[in-house]
C-alpha cells in the first residue's frame, strides 16, 4: 500500500446568497491550479448550518439552465425540493442526495421543501458540479433521487463509519450511476479514531471537513476546509481529534479535457459555449414555470 500525501488546503471565498434560500461559500473552482487539480469536480458550494424561521414563502432559486455537467446536492439537515424541464423532481431529506445530469441541456429550480419552510429549522447542504466527458456532454438529461436507505454503509475496522453515495469500499457500493469512476463518501469518526481508506491510485482525491478537523499524511485539514491530496497512492489515513470529525471524501478519475465555463454552462470549446447560449435562447432546453 502507498499512502496518499496532503498537497494543499483551501478555504472558501466567503459567504454569499444563491437565490434567497442558500447561503454558501464556494470552495471550487477556486484558482486555475485548483480547478485543474480537482478534475472531474467543477464546483463545490457549501451551505453550513443555518437556522431559518417558519415561512409561507419557499426560499430558493427559480428556473435556470445547465449544460455539460451534473449537479449533485447532498442534504445533511433540512429538506430541498427540485423540479426540472424533463419532468424529474422530488424532495431530499437528511441523508438523501439529488444527482441531476444536465448533459445537453435542462432547466431546473430548487428551493426549501414546503414542509420545512412551514416549520423552519436547521438547514445544512452541499452542492457539487461534476464534469461530463466530451462524449457525454450532449447526451440525454437525467435525474437520480438517492435515498438515505439506498446508500452503501461500511463499518471501519479502526472505528468510524462510511456512507457511500458513489464508488466502492470494502465490497460495498454507493447507489449513484456515474459517467466516470467516482468516490463520494460521508465519513464519521469518533474521538481519536483513525480511518484507513482504500482509494484508486491516480484518482483525484479531496476531503472537505464538515465537523472538527482531521490529520493525515502531510498535515491537518481544518473545519470547513478542503484538503487536496497528491494523485499517487492507494490508501489515505485520516485521524480525528478528541471531539471526533466528519468529512466528505471526493474522488474521481480525471477526465483530462479542457473546460470552459460560462455561467451555468461547462463545455470544451468556446464555440460550444456560444451554441449553448443560442440553444437556450431558442428554447431547446424545454420549459419550466
Amino acid at each position: 500500500m502507498t499512502e496518499r500525501k496532503l498537497a494543499n488546503v483551501y478555504a472558501g471565498d466567503g459567504f454569499h446568497w444563491v437565490g434567497d434560500g442558500f447561503y454558501v461559500t464556494q470552495v471550487l473552482p477556486g484558482t486555475p491550479e485548483l480547478q485543474k487539480a480537482a478534475d472531474p469536480f467543477l464546483l463545490l458550494d457549501y451551505n453550513p448550518v443555518r437556522e431559518y424561521p417558519p415561512s409561507t414563502r419557499l426560499r430558493g432559486v427559480g428556473p435556470h439552465p445547465h449544460r455539460g455537467f451534473e449537479t449533485v446536492t447532498l442534504a445533511f439537515e433540512g429538506a430541498v425540493q427540485h423540479h426540472d424541464s424533463t419532468g424529474g423532481g422530488g424532495t431530499i431529506y437528511p441523508g438523501d442526495a439529488q444527482w441531476m445530469t444536465a448533459a445537453r441541456g435542462i432547466l431546473h429550480k430548487e428551493y426549501h421543501a414546503e414542509e420545512f419552510a412551514k416549520t423552519g429549522g436547521r438547514f445544512h447542504m452541499m452542492q457539487l458540479w461534476v464534469n461530463l466527458p466530451a462524449k457525454d456532454k450532449m447526451s440525454e438529461p437525467g435525474y437520480q433521487a438517492l435515498t438515505a436507505e439506498s446508500m452503501g454503509k461500511v463499518k471501519l475496522a479502526g472505528g468510524g463509519t462510511v456512507t457511500l453515495y458513489a464508488g466502492e469500499l470494502d465490497g460495498e457500493r454507493g447507489p449513484a450511476r456515474t459517467h466516470t469512476p467516482m468516490e463520494l463518501w460521508d465519513v464519521r469518526l469518533s474521538a481519536n479514531e483513525t480511518a484507513e481508506l482504500a482509494v484508486p491510485d491516480g484518482h483525484t482525491l479531496m476531503i472537505f471537513v464538515l465537523d472538527g478537523d482531521v490529520t493525515t499524511e502531510g498535515g491537518m485539514i481544518g473545519f470547513e476546509k478542503l484538503g487536496l491530496f497528491e494523485r499517487t497512492g492507494d490508501t489515505v489515513t485520516v485521524t480525528a481529534p478528541e471531539t471526533g470529525a466528519r468529512f466528505i471524501l471526493l474522488g474521481g478519475e480525471p477526465i483530462g479535457e479542457p473546460v470552459i465555463f460560462y455561467g451555468p454552462f461547462a463545455m470544451n470549446t468556446q464555440a460550444e459555449i456560444v451554441q449553448a447560449v443560442n440553444d437556450f435562447n431558442a428554447g431547446t432546453f424545454g420549459t419550466l414555470v
